[in-house]
């Protein structure tokens, strides 16, 4: 399986999902930049976490009018699964690609920090490896990760399944002290109405290795790897699309 990772100024994290997807999964990724506008080489597309050209004016401002976002749209169009990660998420919000907004944490304090994650719902090709109800250990870092959405959205959501991770204890309780960063409904992380694009604000591919303190990132990258398991050979490139030699240095 072939994942494209999407690279802005400012992103940080780009490195670590390549890392991931080379080295623990075995499969191969191109960083690419944000100007690029063909994603047609790829079966996955990574929006991953950092701070988009300095998060000025606003979480993914700026980064949502990156040539590369239309395309990202395209793809996304055409069935292929996308992953937007912290920053990831906020530009896909950002670019009108996943319903609602990010807003600054309470107490306008950067948090970072492990956080529990009940699985909401796993009719999707991000969370099928996983049942209802299973509790997720992965870390944030955001200072703006409070999720909003109007009560009409919410409840449209709720619906079509399209939330998928709600913050909770170690139990699976949901309440409002383990509300992380005071998202509505302890969201955590949401999908759109196809199915084919997954913002959250965790890091899963922090959380993918036992020196890491947590393997269950996994799951999500995994599940991913699932829809194309019968029919892709697994390789361990990693090529570079946009981007000089030195990127990866």
């Amino acid at each position: 399986m072939h994942f494209g990772i999407i690279v802005f100024p400012g992103s940080n994290c780009d490195r670590d999902c390549a890392h991931v997807v080379r080295n623990v999964m075995g499969h191969s990724c191109a960083l690419v930049w944000h100007e690029e506008r063909d994603l047609s080489a790829f079966d996955a597309v990574i929006l991953p976490g950092g701070f988009a050209h300095g998060d000025y004016l606003r979480t993914g401002a700026i980064a949502q009018f990156s040539p590369v976002m239309d395309s990202v749209s395209q793809f996304a169009g055409f069935g292929k699964p996308v992953l937007g990660i912290c920053n990831g998420f906020q530009i896909l919000c950002e670019a009108g690609l996943l319903p609602g907004a990010l807003r600054r944490n309470p107490g306008q304090h950067f948090i970072c920090r492990s956080t529990h994650l009940r699985v909401e719902d796993n009719r999707n090709r991000f969370l099928q490896l996983n049942t209802v109800g299973d509790v997720l250990t992965m870390p944030i870092r955001h200072g703006e990760g409070s999720y909003y959405v109007d009560d009409a959205t919410l409840l449209a959501m709720e619906a079509n399944g399209q939330i998928l991770l709600r913050y909770c204890d170690a139990q699976g309780n949901v309440t409002a002290a383990t509300n992380a960063n005071g998202s509505v409904g302890s969201i955590a992380g949401v999908m759109n109405e196809d199915s084919t694009i997954f913002g959250l604000m965790p890091h899963p591919e922090a959380a993918t290795e036992i020196i890491l303190g947590s393997t269950d990132g996994l799951y999500i990258f995994r599940s991913m790897v699932q829809l194309f398991a019968p029919t892709l050979a697994r390789t361990s490139d990693t090529t570079l699309l946009g981007l000089s030699e030195d990127r990866l240095d």
